[in-house]
C-alpha cells in the first residue's frame, strides 16, 4: 500500500514537472506592427484564443503592440532573433528585401479575399507561403488573416481617369508605389500616423490605407472631400503568424499543426468579423460629407495592363516571384468560371 501511495506520488510530481517544462517552454511573446485597432485587438487575439482553446493551455502567448519587442516596421527581424517566438505581420513589410512578399501580401489587380482562402487551401498557395518564409527568411510562417478591398483613394482631388491619376502626390507603399510611379503618380512613402495631417495640409494630394472598417477611424473622411473606388491597387491580401525557426522544432507534429489550424480559424474569423464591418463603414461614408467616386473603367485597364508588365519584369528575374506567380495566374484561369454559375455576392433580383 505504501509502495502504491509513493508511486502516485511520485507520477503526480512528474506529470507536474513536465506540465511546468511544457507551458515554461512555449510561453512565447508575439511581436505585432499593430499599435491597436482591430488587427491588434481582435484578429491577432483570435489566433491567441484559438491556440489556447486548442492546446488545453499547453500554449501561453501573450501579444505585444508594435515598438515593444523591435522595431514596428521588422518583425520578422525579432522572430528571426528570438526577442519574439511567434508575430503577427504583414508579410510586405520585407518587401524591400524581396518583391514576391507583395504577391503574398497581396497586390493590385491580384486576388480578392474569397479568391486568396481559396488559392491558399485549396490551390496550393499555403504550402508554398510556408516554403518561401523557411528559404527566404528561415521563419515558419502561415496566414492567419485576411484583409479586404481597400478603398483606392482619401483624396483632396477627384481622381477618376488616368489623366486624373498623373502627377497626384499619393502616399502609398510596398509594390503600388512602384506601379503607380509608372503610372504617372508623385508617390511619397511616410507612417500611417502621419497621413492625416499630410492630407489636412496639403502636403500630399490622396492616400491609400485600408478597407472602409479600418479607414473609418483614421479620420481621413475629414479631411479629404473624395473617398474613391474600387481598390484596384490591393484587391485583397493576407497578413501572416510568423513562428521562430527554434521554436518550432522544439513543438512535437501535434503542436504544429495545432498552431496551423488555429491560424486557419483565425482567417475564417477575420474573413467574416471585417466583410460584417465594412458593410456599416461603407454606408457611413455613403452617407456622410464625402463624395464617393468609381473609377473610369480605362484606367482600371491601365492599372491591370502595368501590373502585368511589373509582374513579369520580376518573374523574369526572381525564380520565387516567378513561382508564385505561376500558381496565382493558373488558379485566376480556373476560376474564371465563378460567374457562370455562382450569383455575385449582395445581387438580388430586381
Amino acid at each position: 500500500m505504501k509502495i502504491q501511495k509513493v508511486l502516485c506520488l511520485a507520477s503526480g510530481i512528474i506529470a507536474a514537472t513536465l506540465s511546468t517544462q511544457t507551458l515554461a517552454e512555449n510561453n512565447w511573446r508575439m511581436a505585432t506592427p499593430w499599435s491597436g485597432g482591430p488587427w491588434l485587438e481582435r484578429d491577432a487575439q483570435s489566433f491567441v484564443d484559438h491556440v489556447n482553446n486548442l492546446s488545453n493551455g499547453d500554449f501561453n502567448i501573450k501579444v505585444f503592440p508594435g515598438g515593444t519587442l523591435g522595431s514596428a516596421l521588422k518583425v520578422t527581424d525579432s522572430v528571426q532573433s528570438g526577442v519574439a517566438q511567434i508575430s503577427h505581420n504583414y508579410i510586405n513589410y520585407d518587401y524591400g528585401m524581396d518583391p514576391t512578399t507583395a504577391l503574398l501580401a497581396g497586390h493590385s489587380s491580384g486576388l480578392t479575399p474569397e479568391e486568396f482562402m481559396l488559392w491558399m487551401y485549396q490551390g496550393g498557395g499555403v504550402e508554398l507561403y510556408e516554403q518561401y518564409r523557411r528559404e527566404k527568411f528561415n521563419v515558419v510562417a502561415f496566414p492567419c488573416s485576411i484583409l479586404g478591398t481597400e478603398i483606392f483613394l482619401h483624396s483632396n482631388k477627384p481622381v477618376r481617369t488616368l489623366e486624373d491619376f498623373k502627377g497626384l502626390r499619393l502616399r502609398t507603399s510596398g509594390a503600388w508605389a512602384e506601379i503607380a510611379s509608372r503610372l504617372g503618380a508623385s508617390t511619397v512613402v511616410m507612417a500611417g500616423s502621419e497621413i492625416y495631417s499630410a492630407l489636412e495640409r496639403g502636403v500630399i494630394d490622396a492616400a491609400e490605407w485600408g478597407s472602409p472598417e479600418m479607414n473609418k477611424p483614421t479620420g481621413f473622411q475629414e479631411v479629404a472631400k473624395y473617398v474613391i473606388f474600387p481598390g484596384i491597387h490591393q484587391s485583397g491580401g493576407v497578413l501572416e503568424c510568423q513562428v521562430n525557426r527554434r521554436a518550432w522544432e522544439g513543438l512535437s507534429d501535434q503542436q504544429q499543426n495545432l498552431l496551423r489550424q488555429a491560424a486557419k480559424l483565425s482567417v475564417f474569423d477575420s474573413w467574416l468579423a471585417a466583410s460584417y464591418a465594412d458593410l456599416d463603414a461603407y454606408e457611413e461614408l455613403k452617407s456622410g460629407n464625402n463624395e464617393l467616386i468609381e473609377l473610369d473603367p480605362s484606367f482600371i485597364s491601365a492599372v491591370l495592363k502595368e501590373t502585368k508588365a511589373w509582374e513579369d519584369s520580376y518573374a523574369e528575374e526572381i525564380d520565387w516571384f516567378a513561382k508564385v506567380l505561376e500558381s496565382q495566374r493558373a488558379f485566376k484561369d480556373k476560376i474564371q468560371s465563378w460567374p457562370n454559375y455562382r450569383l455575385k455576392i449582395g445581387e438580388t433580383e430586381s
